[in-house]
């Protein structure tokens, strides 16, 4: 991640997942084993570190919120897992390295991926800080439902009925606003529940992440059309193999562009609330009009 203020909580996030996910040396040792693999030593840490910036934005303390960032991670990468089968997008390498089920086979990736979501879960009543067991129950409510149907799972369903069809962008933004965008949100939402904000605080933090889940996905849709695969960590192209409708593919590069800049600059202008305090929070929506991978 470019922003060097964050590696601190990259690191602490990194701590964590270790300590919560399940050893490999217990069995199912291969379970445990490929669920670690799609976890640790990977991926930029985008929703955890929202997630204790948003605790620390509202004067709470990033560590009483390490659990429910790990959680958001897991869930995080169990979707990637399943993401990446053959009968989703059929990727053959995540975050520089070949995906799960090229390493684990199929059945195996599969059941990491349920593994991850229920250990998410685990995680978020097992490790709640003491005193703020009401704090996480409606941070875990947040995380359920940017899951479910009406979240990232429901995004994923119209993102595969929408493959080979031609979408508008109020169509595509509805996928992007669930596949993407809740999970980003709920991260915030979560962090600031936790860190104790009040109602204001939280929905800045809402109006915050809607417009930088959206910013997130559109850059995501330029890398996939002009990032080098070394860089991504990815196969580049795989939305035009897919047939999958993006911003460059409807409204070209230039626009899309420009779009993500309109998202950045309204997720900025939510943070006026927080003053000097989401100063790191504004700086990494800056990042996302500059990042490669």
């Amino acid at each position: 991640m470019a922003l060097t203020e964050l590696q601190f909580y990259k690191e602490k996030i990194e701590e964590g997942l270790s300590n919560y996910l399940p050893s490999i040396s217990s069995l199912p040792n291969i379970l445990h084993e490929a669920m670690r693999y799609s976890v640790c030593g990977g991926g930029k840490r985008v929703r955890g570190i929202l997630t204790l910036l948003a605790s620390q934005v509202v004067d709470g303390q990033w560590s009483d919120a390490l659990p429910a960032a790990c959680a958001v991670e897991m869930v995080h990468s169990y979707s990637l897992i399943h993401d990446d089968l053959p009968c989703m997008d059929d990727d053959a390498l995540r975050r520089g390295k070949p995906t799960n089920h090229r390493v684990y086979g199929e059945a195996i990736a599969l059941l990491a991926g349920d593994a991850l979501l229920t250990q998410a879960i685990g995680t978020m009543v097992s490790y709640v800080p003491t005193g703020l067991e009401t704090c996480y129950w409606r941070a875990l409510r947040e995380l359920v439902n940017a899951s479910n149907t009406q979240g990232m799972i429901g995004g994923q369903v119209l993102d595969l009925e929408a493959e080979g069809k031609k979408l508008n962008l109020t169509e595509l933004k509805e996928i992007h606003k669930r596949k993407t965008g809740a999970l980003i949100r709920a991260a915030l939402r979560m962090g600031g529940i936790i860190g104790g904000g009040g109602e204001t605080a939280i929905e800045a933090l809402s109006n915050y992440g809607e417009a930088l889940g959206l910013a997130f996905q559109i850059t995501d849709d330029l890398l996939d059309q002009e990032a080098k695969p070394i860089v991504l960590g990815k196969a580049v192209g795989s939305d035009l193999r897919n047939q999958k409708s993006t911003y460059p593919g409807i409204v070209g590069t230039d626009e899309s562009h420009r779009l993500a800049a309109l998202e950045v600059d309204k997720a900025c202008r939510a943070l006026h609330p927080f003053g000097e305090k989401g100063r790191l929070l504004w700086r990494f929506a800056e990042y996302l009009l500059q990042r490669d991978h």
